[in-house]
């Protein structure tokens, strides 16, 4: 027979499952913050270089 109550560890679990996809989350926007960041670099290298070419 199931035991009454409340079920055992389910708000463990959703802290858990909540605090992980936080953490996935902000891994991601850091690599995609990363990018952005190296992409505007570049094409400002890349504007440079043509004023210097002009």
């Amino acid at each position: 027979m199931p035991k009454k109550g409340k079920a055992k560890n389910t708000l463990n679990k959703a802290k858990h499952t909540k605090l992980m996809n936080r953490k996935i989350n902000k891994v991601k926007q850091e690599k995609i913050d990363n990018k952005e960041r190296l992409k505007a670099i570049i094409r400002k290298a890349n504007e440079e270089k043509s004023k210097d070419n002009s």
